[in-house]
C-alpha cells in the first residue's frame, strides 16, 4: 500500500513488473502483487540510498551540485551492499 503523503520516488507496478519480466527467460512467469509491492519498496530504498551516497560524495569533494560522476563513484559499493 502506498501512502499519499510519503516522500520520495514512486514506481508504477507496471514498470516494476516489466523490469522483472526482462530478466526472466520464460515469458509465462507471473509476479504476484505482493512481490511487486516488495520490489517497489526495494527500488525506493535503493534510489534513496544512491542519492544520499552521491550527495555525501559531492560534499566530500566540496562541490555544491551532485553530478552523475558522484553516483558513478558510489555505485560499486552500493551494489555490493544491496
Amino acid at each position: 500500500m502506498e501512502r499519499e503523503n510519503e516522500e520520495g520516488p514512486k514506481f508504477k507496478k507496471e514498470t516494476v513488473n516489466r523490469l522483472l519480466q526482462l530478466h526472466f527467460k520464460d515469458d509465462k512467469i507471473r509476479i504476484s502483487n505482493d512481490a511487486l509491492l516488495l520490489m517497489s519498496e526495494m527500488l525506493k530504498l535503493f534510489v534513496r540510498e544512491a542519492a544520499a551516497r552521491a550527495a555525501r560524495q559531492a560534499e566530500a569533494e566540496e562541490v555544491p551540485i551532485v553530478d552523475i560522476e558522484h553516483l558513478e563513484k558510489v555505485l560499486p559499493q552500493l551494489l555490493l551492499d544491496f
